[in-house]
């Protein structure tokens, strides 16, 4: 097992808030983590890693006067889904983006970032078990 070389609190994302290539305007995928130094994202299609992109997402309406925030970000890495074989996590790095951005992002992970839960099942949580 590798260990974990985060730094930051991570969060689960409990918003659907799209990933955008901010050239093509092609979705990358969908936030479904987040810390103040990244996210983790779930893509369709496998990303490049090492790869710094300029991304944008637009759903920030409901939490900012912009209707989008730009920023570059770098692919550290991407797996298959173990639940989902359709789809690819991909952890990514924030690298750049403006001041005004950040404060948006920052603002996403306060408001749409849950506490992760330890996940323990035992068969009493099934009405089977």
């Amino acid at each position: 097992m590798t260990s974990d070389k985060r730094k930051l609190p991570r969060r689960n994302f409990s918003y659907y808030m799209r990933v955008l290539d901010k050239n093509s305007g092609e979705l990358i995928g969908q936030i479904s983590d987040i810390s103040t130094g990244g996210f983790k994202l779930e893509s369709s299609v496998p990303i490049a890693i090492g790869v710094s992109r300029e991304l944008s997402i637009d759903q920030v309406g409901q939490i900012s006067q912009k209707s989008f925030i730009s920023f570059s970000a770098r692919a550290c890495w991407c797996h298959r889904d173990p639940y989902d074989p359709t789809i690819y996590n991909v952890g990514f790095q924030l690298m750049d983006m403006t001041p005004a951005d950040y404060d948006v992002f920052v603002t996403m992970f306060n408001s749409y970032g849950e506490q992760k839960q330890a996940h323990h099942k035992s068969n009493t949580n099934y009405i089977w078990g």
